[in-house]
């Protein structure tokens, strides 16, 4: 869906989101009074109940925000980090040589709550209340489960049912898991969130008291308690096939804030496009325009709008050309973001992003599927591999599967999930612009129902994001204590002068490269938001799993078929092991910004027929 609005008198502002409830939601607190900053935490509480599957309170939320009366751009960091008891040497006591995929083990500290306040601390205007009300409401009364989230749970109800009995409360209601559609109620979240806000208004009128009393409730009162008490006290099944009790404890929430930083941004196209920094995996974006800045590719970008624009024949050979340079990029910046990134001060960035490196990395691009593992020597440094990573690498080159539980896809649009749980990731986004050009981009996700089971008497479970990490010291991404998992989450800002949107996408390793085909539609072809979502996309499965068993198949190309009868073969033709993943499948895209003319803009992903944009 795409709609605009003029910035004028009685203009409110456009919502674009993953889900319509989340859209709604926003949209409503825009049209209470509130702005951006607002609308967004209210669409993202409401987000981490009626995803599950996806998100949950008790995950991870990085946001990116611009506050448009001062161009302050700005990220909130939701990552938890590691538990301070969390060390290699502890793993390795149990017997564990990877951070399993699932249960205590993996559990880090909750940020997506704790985020969503600070960014209603710093630059919200509404009562805790009013934001926190809605997602209450459907907690408490219910909502239509989406199909997704009903397979899921009923993917994982024999686990639940045998080893996870809080989370069989929660999610298999009279025993059965619920239907695609069916009423849906948590009562026991909606009971942890109106407790919080009772806590809140326990502190006085004063709107920045009620949300630090709500924020030490949660990470300093019962919920941290409950926390430590399930993790410290109950073993429960994990992906090793052992039971295990786990490293979190209310010491580690009660020392965690919220934290905010400044984004990393690249020219392109005129425009700057704004990511987090290294601790996640957002500047693999903007390696990737670097590079393809150096290859000029504005040309074939035209050519390949221009056709499918005219419905040409002929689009066969210049969209081949254009997914395999697109392609080829993404290896190359990949293999940098495995090398190289982590929340470590000696990530060399500015090296990475520099024009110099790109123009050197470029010339690696060739006229076939590049087959290796190519991570570069930014300012000269070797890089340093993990040993599991290449140990991976070598299973996957040699037809060997790479691990794990079951078969987990070949990173589709939604996760695939095993039995146990185990599964690539996915999660959930919102974007958000209001009146003023205030506009919030943010990608809660983690505390997924099927990968940690609910904590007794909250209703959420908790995020496994230590799985990004490794059991191998002196890594860039190696498990520290105090340290922040090098997450895949990625929101993302474009800015110009006087315009720019907030956009993103769910999808693991693939929300850094589902935006750069709609960058380069957008900002070169000329498509406006709306068309570039829905153009047709593509994806590298080359590029390495962050998620155990950290697979990747080698010179892989996942695509839709929209995109021509000749494509794929074209592809083959270069070396590309190519997957065609039907019409409508890759990329969960959204946007919402001001346009170059002054006017609001929002788009939405009409794949699944669930993201949704609105405005007025």
């Amino acid at each position: 869906m795409f709609t605009t609005r003029p910035v004028l008198t009685g203009t409110l502002g456009m919502v674009a989101s993953t889900h319509w409830l989340a859209s709604a939601v926003g949209m409503r607190t825009l049209e209470a009074g509130g702005n951006a900053f607002d609308a967004a935490a209210a669409a993202g509480f409401t987000l981490s109940v009626v995803e599950p599957h996806l998100n949950g309170p008790g995950g991870d939320a990085p946001v990116i925000g611009h506050r448009a009366a001062d161009a302050h751009t700005f990220v909130v960091c939701g990552q938890g980090v590691v538990p301070a008891l969390a060390t290699t040497g502890a793993y390795r006591a149990l017997g564990v040589e990877e951070v399993p995929g699932t249960g205590h083990l993996a559990a880090v500290v909750p940020g997506a709550f704790g985020a969503w306040l600070d960014l209603l601390a710093r630059y919200g205007t509404l009562p805790l209340a009013d934001v926190l009300g809605p997602a209450i409401g459907y907690a408490r009364d219910g909502y239509p489960l989406v199909a997704a989230a009903a397979r899921t749970v009923a993917t994982v109800a024999d686990m639940f049912r045998a080893h996870w009995p809080t989370s069989a409360q929660v999610y298999l209601p009279g025993g059965v898991p619920p239907g695609a559609g069916e009423r849906f109620r948590n009562p026991d979240l909606a009971r942890t969130f109106e407790r919080l806000l009772a806590e809140a208004a326990a502190a006085g009128p004063d709107r920045e008291a009620q949300i630090e009393a709500a924020r030490r409730a949660f990470y300093e009162g019962f919920v941290a308690e409950a926390v430590d008490a399930f993790v410290a006290g109950t073993p429960v099944l994990d992906a090793t096939g052992r039971a295990h009790t786990g490293f979190l404890r209310a010491d580690d929430l009660a020392a965690w804030r919220a934290t905010e930083e400044p984004t990393v941004a690249v020219p392109f196209a005129g425009v700057e496009v704004h990511k987090t920094g290294p601790w996640g995996q957002g500047p693999v974006l903007l390696q990737q325009l670097r590079l393809l800045d150096a290859l000029g590719v504005e040309g074939l970008v035209r050519d390949v709008v221009d056709r499918e624009a005219r419905e040409a024949d002929d689009r066969g050979g210049p969209q081949a050309e254009l997914v395999h340079v697109v392609v080829e990029v993404a290896k190359l910046a990949f293999a940098d973001r495995d090398a190289w990134y982590g929340d470590s001060a000696d990530v060399p960035l500015d090296a990475l992003l520099s024009t110099a490196y790109a123009a050197e990395r470029a010339r690696l691009v060739g006229a076939g599927a590049d087959d290796g593992f190519r991570p570069g020597a930014p300012a000269g440094r070797a890089p340093h591999l993990a040993r599991a990573l290449v140990a991976a690498r070598a299973l996957a080159d040699a037809g060997e599967p790479a691990g794990g539980d079951g078969p987990l896809g070949a990173g589709l649009g939604e996760p695939t999930v095993s039995p146990t749980g185990l599964n690539r990731g996915d999660t959930c986004h919102v974007d958000v612009v209001d009146r003023w050009g205030n506009q919030v981009s943010a990608t809660p996700s983690g505390g997924w129902l099927q990968s940690s089971p609910v904590v007794p008497g909250l209703g959420f479970a908790l995020p496994t994001r230590a799985q990004m990490c490794w059991l191998e010291d002196g890594l860039p991404a190696s498990l520290v204590p105090g340290r922040r998992p090098r997450t895949t989450l990625s929101p993302a800002l474009v800015l110009g002068s006087g315009h720019g949107f907030a956009f993103g996408t769910p999808g693991g390793d693939q929300q850094d490269q589902w935006p750069v085909p709609f960058l380069l539609r957008h900002f070169v072809g000329g498509s406006d938001l709306q068309a570039a979502i829905d153009a047709p996309t593509w994806h590298s499965t080359h590029v390495h799993g962050s998620f155990h068993p950290r697979a990747h198949t080698p010179r892989g190309v996942v695509v839709e078929s929209r995109l021509g009868p000749d494509v794929p073969g074209a592809l083959a033709a270069r070396g590309h092991a190519v997957v065609d993943a039907g019409a409508w499948s890759l990329g969960r895209l959204s946007a919402a910004g001001v346009a170059p003319n002054g006017w609001l803009c929002a788009a939405a992903n009409a794949r699944g027929q669930q993201g949704y944009a609105a405005g007025r």
